[in-house]
């Protein structure tokens, strides 16, 4: 049974065009650092999973392209990095607190933004329209999924 996810990147970081301009159009999904969103990496992501490519932290938030899930997890090195905006010191080596997987862009799409999403009746319950909502990783059901899909590539 397939698998869907939100993923959000800031532009500045990782965009869909720099995802797509990478070797085999795969990125490392680094800097997580949220406990529930590495949760959801180790123990839901699958290879194969469906990816909505949300771009966050830029003038137009939203859906940007679609993805997939290339690789399993693994021990994000940034953690380790003293240089890293990511860094974690008190994550250790021999314990990493935080994982990566890799990410496969599949193609850009038009803009999905927020007030278009906002604006459509059966996306009101997905996780990343929910008032407080942060996480960079929520899960997508496979209505809004088909429903997204559709109305970018359309």
């Amino acid at each position: 049974m397939p698998h869907y996810w939100l993923m959000k990147s800031e532009p500045d970081d990782c965009s869909i065009d720099d995802a797509l301009a990478a070797p085999d159009a795969t990125v490392p999904w680094t800097g997580v650092r949220s406990f529930q969103a590495r949760n959801f990496m180790r123990d839901g992501m699958h290879i194969g999973d469906g990816v909505l490519f949300y771009h966050s932290s830029c003038p137009e938030p939203g859906v940007v392209g679609i993805a997939r899930v290339a690789s399993g997890t693994r021990p994000d090195p940034t953690q380790f990095d003293p240089s890293s905006p990511y860094h974690d010191p008190t994550s250790r080596r021999e314990a990493p607190k935080w994982l990566l997987l890799d990410v496969q862009a599949l193609r850009k799409t038009r803009l999905l933004g927020l007030p278009e999403m906002r604006a459509t009746p059966e996306l009101a319950d997905m996780i990343v329209l929910r008032r407080g909502n942060r996480l960079s990783i929520t899960p997508v059901d496979e209505v809004h999924w088909h429903l997204i899909a559709d109305k970018m590539l359309a």
